[in-house]
C-alpha cells in the first residue's frame, strides 16, 4: 500500500511503501531510453555481415520489432493485472512458484543487469570517451567506476530524479538518431544512392539464407531488448493498470519506427558491404559522409549519453526486483528497506551498484555475460508463457488489459525466445552449460533464505 507522504514513516524501514510517482510519459521514456543503447549503432554491421541483401537487412529489423511487440503485448497484460514492484519476478512467482522467480532475480543481480551496467560503463570509458580524452588504463577504470557511482547516486535520492535523468538522456539519444536521419535525407547533397536499398538483390530462398536470417534476427532482438525492465518499477507507476501497458506498447512502437528509419538512413549513404565492414561505426561513417569529421565527432559525443541512458534504466528499474525478493524473505533483509526520506529501495541500489563496479574493475562481466544468454531468454519465454499459465491457473484475476492476438502472439514470442536460447546453446555450448550452472547456484541460496523466512514467520506467529 502506498504511504501518505505527509505522514511520519513507520519505524521499520521494510514496511515503508514505494510512492507512485511515475507518469505514462515516464514509462514511455524508460522503455525507449532502456532499449536504445549501443544496439542500433553496433548491430547493423553484424546483421549486414550475415545478410548482405538490404531488403533482408531491413526485414530483420521489422520482424525483430514485431516479435518484441508480441512479447510486450503479453507483458502488458501481466503488468496491468499485477502492478507490483518487481515485474517479471512477480509474474514468474505467481505462475510457477517462488523458486523459479528467485532464480530469475538471482541471475538478474549476479550477472544480467549488473553485467549490462558493467558492459555499458566500459563501453563509455574505454571505447567512446577516449575519442575525446587521452586516458591511461587506470583512469579508464576509474571513469567506469565513477559512471556507476553517479547513476547509483541519482537513483538513490529519488525515483523522480532517476526518471528525470532518464527522460533527459532519452531526448538526447533520440535526437542523435534523428540528427543522423535528417542529415542523411536532407543534406546528403547527392551523396546518397537509393539503389543501396535494393542491391545486392536477395537471391533465391534456401536453407542457408534462412539460417543467416535467423542469426540476423537474434542480433536485432538484442538491440530491442530492455523494454521488459519497465515492469520492474510497476509499484511506482501512477494508475499502473492503464499507464504501464500503454507506456510499454507506445515506447516499443516508437522504437521500431526509430530503428527502421535509422537503418534506411545508413543504407542511403552506405552500401551494404560498407556497413558490414564498419565494425560498429556505421552512424559515425554515415555522418562523416554528410558533414565531415565534425558530424562524426558530434554523434560519438551523443552516443556517450545514449550509453549513459541505457545504464540508468538498469539502476532505475532492476533494484525493485531485489527489493521485492527481500520483502518476500528471499534475499538479504536490509535490501527490503525503503529510505524514509527519499522513498527509494536504497540498499538495493547500493548493492547492485557495488556489484556492477566489481564486475567493471575485474573485467569478469565479459565472460559472465556470455554465460547467461541461454538462461536469460528462457526466462523471457517463460514470462510470456505465464500469460497462458495464469489464464488457466487464475481465471478470476482482474485483467484490465488482455493480450491482443492471444494465444498466437504469445506463442510466436515464446518460439523466438526459445530460438535465441537454442542458438546460444549450439553456438557456445559450454558457455551455456556454465551459465546454467551459475543459475543453479541460486537453488541452495533459495532454500537457505526460504528456511530463514519460514523460521522468522513461525517465531513471529
Amino acid at each position: 500500500m502506498d504511504r501518505d507522504l505527509d505522514s511520519p514513516p513507520p519505524a521499520d524501514k521494510t514496511k515503508i511503501g514505494l510512492p507512485r510517482v511515475l507518469s505514462l510519459w515516464d514509462v514511455v521514456m524508460i522503455v525507449i531510453g532502456g532499449v536504445i543503447g549501443s544496439g542500433i549503432f553496433l548491430s547493423p554491421s553484424e546483421i549486414a555481415a550475415v545478410l548482405p541483401a538490404p531488403l533482408f537487412m531491413l526485414a530483420v529489423w521489422v520482424v525483430g520489432g514485431l516479435f518484441s511487440f508480441f512479447g510486450a503485448l503479453a507483458f502488458a497484460e501481466l503488468g496491468a493485472a499485477m502492478p507490483e514492484a518487481g515485474g517479471v519476478y512477480v509474474y514468474l512467482r505467481e505462475a510457477y512458484g517462488p523458486l523459479l522467480s528467485f532464480l530469475f532475480g538471482w541471475t538478474l543481480f549476479l550477472v544480467i543487469d549488473s553485467g549490462a551496467v558493467a558492459t555499458l560503463a566500459v563501453a563509455f570509458s574505454h571505447n567512446i570517451l577516449p575519442r575525446f580524452v587521452d586516458m591511461t588504463g587506470l583512469e579508464k577504470k576509474l571513469v567506469a567506476a565513477g559512471f556507476v557511482v553517479f547513476l547509483g547516486a541519482v537513483n538513490y535520492v529519488g525515483v523522480r530524479w532517476g526518471a528525470r535523468l532518464q527522460n533527459l538522456l532519452t531526448y538526447i539519444k533520440t535526437a542523435a538518431i534523428g540528427m543522423v536521419v535528417v542529415a542523411v535525407f536532407f543534406f546528403a547533397k547527392g551523396q546518397g544512392d537509393p539503389a543501396n536499398f535494393f542491391e545486392p538483390s536477395p537471391g533465391p530462398l534456401n536453407l542457408g539464407l534462412l539460417g543467416s536470417f535467423g542469426v540476423g534476427l537474434i542480433a536485432s532482438l538484442w538491440a530491442y531488448k530492455g523494454w521488459e525492465s519497465a515492469t520492474y518499477s510497476a509499484g511506482e507507476v501512477k494508475d499502473p493498470r492503464r499507464n504501464l501497458p500503454l507506456g510499454i506498447l507506445i515506447g516499443l512502437l516508437a522504437i521500431i519506427g526509430i530503428y527502421v528509419l535509422a537503418n534506411l538512413a545508413y543504407l542511403y549513404v552506405l552500401p551494404a558491404g560498407t556497413i558490414a565492414a564498419s565494425e560498429g561505426r556505421v552512424a559515425l561513417e554515415a555522418m562523416e559522409i554528410v558533414s565531415g569529421p565534425f558530424g562524426a565527432s558530434l554523434i560519438a559525443f551523443l552516443i556517450l549519453f545514449s550509453i549513459l541512458g541505457a545504464a540508468n534504466q538498469n539502476l532505475l528499474c532492476s533494484p525493485r526486483v531485489y527489493f521485492a525478493m527481500a520483502r518476500d524473505g528471499l534475499f538479504f533483509k536490509k535490501v527490503a528497506e525503503c529510505h524514509p526520506r527519499f522513498l527509494t529501495p536504497h540498499v538495493s541500489i547500493i548493492a547492485i551498484s557495488a556489484w556492477s563496479i566489481v564486475l567493471t574493475l575485474t573485467g569478469t562481466f565479459r565472460q559472465l555475460f556470455t554465460y547467461v544468454i541461454f538462461g536469460q531468454w528462457l526466462f523471457f519465454g517463460l514470462t510470456v508463457a505465464a500469460v497462458i499459465v495464469l489464464r488457466k491457473k487464475r481465471p478470476g484475476l482482474e485483467r484490465p488489459y488482455k493480450t491482443w492476438g492471444y494465444p498466437v502472439t504469445p506463442v510466436l514470442f515464446i518460439l523466438a525466445a526459445v530460438g535465441v536460447a537454442v542458438f546460444s546453446l549450439l553456438s557456445a555450448f559450454w558457455n551455456a552449460v556454465f551459465g546454467l550452472g551459475l543459475i543453479c547456484l541460486g537453488i541452495p541460496a533459495y532454500f537457505y533464505w526460504k528456511r530463514k523466512a519460514d523460521r522468522t514467520h513461525k517465531e513471529g506467529g
